[in-house]
């Protein structure tokens, strides 16, 4: 974690505050598809967000076939990372941690991709690892795990790639992070899998089973979880997809006019309204999709097969209930960042005894 920049290509500084300022904390995520900046302050025994920013940059198109990042992807990137540094700095950010991920991980010039961006923003991203994204994924999440079930499935479907957290409910019911059973990293985003199956002119049921049976069996070869495999089959547990290609799914059930952070944070889907949402969009074309308020032209041609991924998981650990949350890794950052302020490390509850919560401005 770093400073916040203070001009392009110079140093990280902390920066001195008026007393009466709120210290806002900052986390940055650059992924395969989407370049995204959340700032926000402590309130209480969470946070306040004060401001958050979002870009589609597909840092990683093409990347699959040439094992580089492509130089009109990386301007993409890097113009939604200046206006990021810009507005880390108008605020006055004293903590920021910007992590890359699958993208600038498997590219050969990930890693002088992230020096550029340093000469150019001042920004510092740190590539992090499969394991640290699904750590901080889950953490994002823990509010919205129930209690009253015995299991969970985290599913953080990326763009280069989906990371799946498995995650004990019934261990100890008072512990604020349940322990993680088991997890697993497969190399198939939306991006990736979209950019393996062109669509056509119009989509099929063949085509999207094709993705599916493909996302399976990147997943069924994984063993280390089948310890859990009977509390899901005897629905005991419920999943919790963070993307947004679900978020889009949620917001295409709930016929929403506007797509509504509000409205889809939080709420709990059925495996039958995740199964009709898909077939909804099945039906539509492209551009049909791309008129659809909560999916748009940038993610009309990777909403199914974000869909594809997430039938995978449920086909393979099945659960009546899923929870769609519109959060994940820089909430997780977050959570991190302000848990530590002061420069030691607090204790992971508030006085109250509850979990650092995020709360919209």
């Amino acid at each position: 974690m770093t400073e916040a920049p203070s001009a392009p290509g110079a140093p990280m500084r902390s920066r001195v505050r008026p007393m009466r300022e709120p210290a806002c904390y900052a986390a940055l995520d650059l992924g395969t598809n989407n370049c995204r900046l959340l700032i926000a302050t402590p309130q209480g025994t969470g946070f306040r967000v004060v401001e958050a920013y979002s870009r589609i940059v597909r840092l990683g198109e093409g990347l699959a076939q040439s094992g580089r990042l492509a130089e009109p992807a990386m301007e993409r990137a890097l113009a939604a990372l200046k206006v990021s540094a810009e507005k880390v700095r108008r605020r006055k950010v004293v903590r920021l941690r910007a992590i890359a991920t699958q993208a600038c991980r498997i590219a050969e010039n990930g890693r002088a991709f992230v020096e550029r961006v340093a000469e150019e923003t001042g920004l510092q991203l740190q590539i992090i690892t499969p394991q640290e994204e699904a750590r901080l994924s889950v953490a994002g999440c823990l509010t919205l795990l129930d209690r009253s079930h015995d299991a969970a499935l985290v599913v953080d479907v990326g763009g280069g790639s989906t990371e799946m957290s498995w995650l004990d409910l019934k261990a100890d019911r008072e512990v604020e992070s349940p322990p993680m059973r088991a997890w697993l990293s497969i190399p198939i985003g939306v991006v990736t899998l979209a950019e393996r199956f062109p669509e056509g002119e119009t989509a099929t049921d063949i085509w999207f089973r094709a993705m599916v049976d493909t996302v399976k069996a990147e997943i069924a070869a994984f063993r280390r979880a089948d310890v859990l495999k009977p509390v899901f089959d005897a629905d005991r547990a419920h999943l919790v997809g963070t993307s947004g290609a679900i978020t889009s799914l949620a917001g295409m059930h709930l016929d929403l006019p506007r797509y509504d952070r509000n409205r889809v944070d939080g709420i709990w889907m059925t495996r039958n309204e995740c199964d009709q949402a898909a077939d909804r969009l099945l039906a539509l074309t492209t551009q049909e999709r791309a008129a659809q308020p909560c999916i748009g032209p940038d993610r009309a041609d990777l909403v199914l097969a974000g869909a594809a991924i997430l039938q995978a998981v449920q086909e393979l650990w099945p659960c009546t209930r899923v929870r769609v949350a519109d959060r994940g890794l820089r909430e997780g950052i977050l959570i991190s960042l302000i848990n530590q302020r002061g420069g030691r490390r607090r204790r992971r509850r508030g006085r109250s005894g509850r979990a650092l919560t995020a709360t919209a401005a």
